[in-house]
């Protein structure tokens, strides 16, 4: 009776341990200022999730960087305004980021994930040209859904996550000095992380 006790354990720790640790994924982006954990949605914008942690397996982030901040004082007094820090390989890594294939795009209207304070989205030029280059808004910004200002096209952004934990790290970030919209000196991201 004992060693069936024993066995039951057993197999109740090994399944406890083989379990995944949250619903949905969690990263970790490693900076020079702290790290940042933020949660992804796959159930509302997989094919966003999925580019992305396929990125993270396989460490393209590692040694990248912050290296934009748009903020009141760095935009024109008569364009929408965004407050966010913009980061990735783009700079870092550009043979690597120049190969990477456009995501299709998943708007707001389809994901339900509106751009609020600690949500992350993908950075992009026209619709399904996002890859890699990401950013995380410091406040709401109405203006990057679908159908807001900030973009002539109207499709607005692809929201993929949240921050959980370490907004002010992020807020840390945004502090740093910049020039030109640009952190002087960037940011670095050491690694970005599956928890």
């Amino acid at each position: 009776m004992r060693n069936h006790y024993l066995l039951v354990i057993t197999i109740a720790l090994l399944m406890a341990a083989c379990s995944t640790k949250y619903k949905n994924p969690h990263i970790e982006i490693q900076t020079s200022k702290g790290d940042i954990e933020v949660e992804l949605y796959p159930d509302q914008a997989p094919k966003t999730v999925a580019a992305f942690l396929s990125y993270v397996k396989r460490n393209y982030y590692n040694n990248s960087s912050f290296y934009r901040v748009l903020n009141d004082e760095n935009q024109p007094s008569n364009a929408p305004k965004a407050e966010l820090i913009q980061g990735g390989m783009y700079k870092s890594n550009p043979k690597v980021h120049d190969t990477l294939t456009g995501i299709p795009h998943e708007t707001t209207q389809q994901t339900h994930i509106q751009h609020k304070k600690g949500v992350i989205s993908l950075a992009r030029l026209a619709p399904g040209t996002a890859t890699s280059e990401f950013f995380i808004c410091l406040a709401d910004q109405p203006g990057f859904d679908f159908g807001g200002e900030n973009n002539p096209d109207k499709q607005g952004y692809a929201a993929f996550g949240k921050v959980i934990k370490g907004m002010d790290i992020v807020q840390k970030i945004y502090n740093q000095p910049e020039s030109d919209q640009s952190f002087d000196p960037p940011v670095a991201i050491y690694n970005i992380v599956q928890l």
